[in-house]
């Protein structure tokens, strides 16, 4: 919604939403889909301004937000990880192997 004053000076208030058109000829006349005409004192350019700062507020500020992992991705690997050492052999020391110290 967005405020308009009308050729009386009467404030006004109209859905953007509703705009199909806006006309200079010579004062502004904003048509509606309605087929409805509205006659305001505001020029195309200010209706225009007044509709994309009306769209930004409702959209918010942009909010950044930090790049994460997938959540499934992490558990799902760590599973994976977790199977491969319950399928992997377990290692049997041979006698002289490298680990055991020369004495």
């Amino acid at each position: 919604m967005i405020w308009l004053t009308r050729l009386n000076n009467r404030p006004l208030v109209v859905n953007s939403e509703l705009i199909k058109f806006i006309e200079n000829a010579p004062d502004t006349v904003i048509t509606l889909i309605t087929g409805e005409k509205i006659v305001v004192l505001e020029t195309a350019e200010e209706v225009m301004t007044r509709i994309i700062d009306y769209r930004r507020r409702l959209r918010g500020p942009r909010l950044v937000f930090p790049s994460i992992e997938n959540p499934v991705e992490e558990p799902l690997a760590e599973a994976i990880r977790e199977q491969e050492k319950v399928d992997e052999p377990e290692r049997q020391e041979e006698p002289g192997d490298s680990s055991e110290l020369a004495g």
